[in-house]
């Protein structure tokens, strides 16, 4: 019997499975510069010990996305390894600040299994919930992953589908963040005069830049996360596979996404909470993303008057400027498009 593992496939995964993933990974400065060499993220809480201490943060916490793809990079051996495609993402929520030294781990439990009409794969639902070193949650998400089967005979087990919400509520949303103290707010170090209230309902954001995909740089940073999908990695085996040729991994593009969104958004610190996110169509080395926003909502946070929270609709797109399409209220599919990503953001007041 072989010591290795080919990964779990649908008719490994029982409703209520809870899996301990490997490995835990202390979390580094080193981490940190490599994600800003990445993306270029620019956001000054994340950015500068100096500015996060004068608002009350211990020291400068790592990037939102840069602990989801921690978080999520521990889950693909046992979830995803033999997935077709990454479906969706809900209810996720970013529940304490992560700072260097802490070393964060993961565990999944199987919340959803149906097998899909090919009878050849099958959808499962695992809610991830990742931790800090003294147990505390920091993260919780919901995502869904289409699988092949080994057998395509193996018998289906009983359809169930967990109701999601359709946004997460906004009002703990102030969770993960001090209490401001407002005064120390610098807005041309933040890189942007607009706050919470001089955004409105409806208002669309394009953020004019654009950013090429180099394959070296989109595998480099799947490897930060420890994310061994083999889909993204062996061209020897995706020469022969759906598309071709490797296909950079989602969270990629949705950090290429946030990184371009500080234009326009620069005060927009912390990513609270994803509503839902999907991958629209593929990205590939090569392709150049642009990225455009709509503010679809606003909120108080609960016991909070120093912040507030956006909820933010942002798109990014494929070798297309977005001057360049029109603007669609997302029940069309517009071709350039790869990501629609619903999110809860938190400002300054």
């Amino acid at each position: 019997m072989s010591k290795a593992t080919a990964g779990n496939f649908f008719e490994d995964f029982r409703l209520g499975q809870v899996l301990r993933h490997a490995t835990p990974r202390t979390v580094t400065a080193g981490d940190q510069a490599l994600y800003a060499a990445l993306y270029g993220s620019r956001f000054a809480v994340q950015s500068a010990d100096s500015f996060a201490q004068g608002l009350g943060y211990p020291r400068a916490p790592l990037d939102d996305l840069l602990v989801f793809h921690m978080v999520f990079g521990k889950t693909v051996p046992d979830v995803s390894l033999n997935a077709v495609a990454n479906l969706g993402y809900a209810d996720c929520r970013f529940l304490a600040a992560v700072y260097p030294g802490d070393t964060l781990s993961t565990v999944s439990e199987a919340i959803g299994l149906k097998e899909n009409s090919t009878g050849k794969t099958g959808t499962v639902y695992v809610r991830s919930t990742g931790f800090n070193q003294r147990g505390e949650e920091v993260l919780s998400f919901v995502r869904w992953v289409m699988v092949k089967k080994r057998n395509e005979a193996s018998p289906a087990p009983d359809a169930a589908v967990p109701h999601l919400p359709k946004h997460v509520d906004p009002r703990g949303l102030g969770r993960a963040v001090p209490w401001l103290a407002l005064a120390a707010w610098d807005n041309a170090l933040a890189g942007s005069p607009y706050r919470f209230g001089d955004y409105r309902i409806g208002e669309r954001i394009d953020h004019v830049d654009g950013m090429t995909v180099e394959e070296t740089e989109h595998q480099l940073a799947t490897r930060l996360y420890q994310n061994t999908a083999r889909v993204h990695f062996n061209a020897f085996a995706e020469a022969t596979g759906r598309f071709g040729r490797r296909l950079v991994y989602g969270g990629h593009a949705m950090s290429l996404a946030r990184a371009l969104s500080f234009n326009g958004l620069g005060n927009a610190f912390h990513i609270a909470a994803i509503n839902s996110g999907r991958h629209v169509a593929p990205l590939f080395a090569g392709g150049t993303v642009f990225a455009w926003s709509e503010v679809v909502g606003k909120a108080e946070i609960a016991g909070r008057d120093d912040v507030g929270a956006l909820r933010i609709v942002t798109r990014a797109t494929r070798n297309l400027p977005c001057t360049e399409h029109p603007v669609t209220d997302g029940t069309v599919e517009t071709p350039g498009v790869i990501l629609e990503l619903d999110y809860w953001a938190v400002l300054p007041r």
